[in-house]
């Protein structure tokens, strides 16, 4: 295992290109303005800052955002950028690492909270963002829902990227509830795999670990749009807060 974990520099190095289509304004604006609106006058905490592309632009509205990230590689990318080099960041996991202060929201977008691999540190994981947050502040997650309805039995591989140059697929691991995201790319003739582990939790499961943090749910949508949360939705962004007094 890389020092950095499963982004370590080879991973950094072209992360905004891999994943253009997430730094496109209409993914990163209604996210940002979310944000802007929860922390209100108060300060930001981004788990899993990474290469900065949420905390950037929340910063350049006005809003003071520190972030903790395990990947030293990923938060080089964040320094280089305009505006990074302003952007405080702890080194570290998400389910331990202590920042100083309060803050008005702690956020985790694109599935972050899925890279702790056990529900143990998935609940660490919400106790401490719950530490971290000033009363009535709130916890925001944005977390893929389940695909187990795309399994019909005795298979564990699920598709989901296609094309004459490569190809993705996740790989389930129902009893131990965790999948690995696959990606396979050829170029030049040569080609090139990476693999990224997650466990995956139903919503209602985060929902009771956010009870078991002292956080209770005041939204859910299903993107940052803030469409309603329904059968056929993918993703979800939660808000969870923390009661005041």
């Amino acid at each position: 295992m890389d020092a950095d974990g499963h982004f370590g520099a080879d991973v950094a190095a072209d992360y905004d290109e891999r994943w253009a289509e997430l730094f496109q304004p209409d993914a990163v604006e209604p996210a940002v303005e979310l944000l802007a609106e929860l922390a209100g006058g108060g300060r930001a905490l981004e788990f899993g800052v990474g290469t900065g592309r949420i905390a950037v632009p929340l910063a350049q509205r006005g809003v003071e955002v520190h972030g903790v990230d395990l990947s030293r590689a990923m938060v080089d990318q964040l320094r280089a950028k305009p505006g990074g080099a302003a952007i405080g960041v702890t080194i570290g996991d998400i389910a331990t690492a202590r920042v100083d202060g309060t803050f008005a929201v702690v956020f985790a977008v694109f599935n972050t909270l899925a890279n702790l691999m056990t529900q143990a540190e998935q609940v660490a994981c919400f106790r401490n963002a719950a530490r971290h947050l000033e009363p009535g502040g709130c916890f925001v997650t944005e977390v893929g829902v389940p695909e187990l309805r795309k399994l019909p039995p005795g298979q564990r591989v699920v598709p989901f990227r296609t094309s004459a140059t490569g190809w993705a697929y996740d790989v389930y691991d129902v009893a131990e509830q965790t999948l690995t995201s696959n990606y396979v790319e050829v170029v030049d003739g040569r080609g090139e795999f990476r693999s990224f582990p997650a466990r995956y939790a139903w919503p209602a499961e985060l929902d009771l670990m956010a009870e078991l943090a002292g956080l209770r749910r005041r939204e859910r949508w299903e993107d940052w749009t803030r469409r309603p949360f329904g059968n056929e939705s993918r993703y979800h962004v939660t808000i969870w807060e923390k009661p005041r007094g």
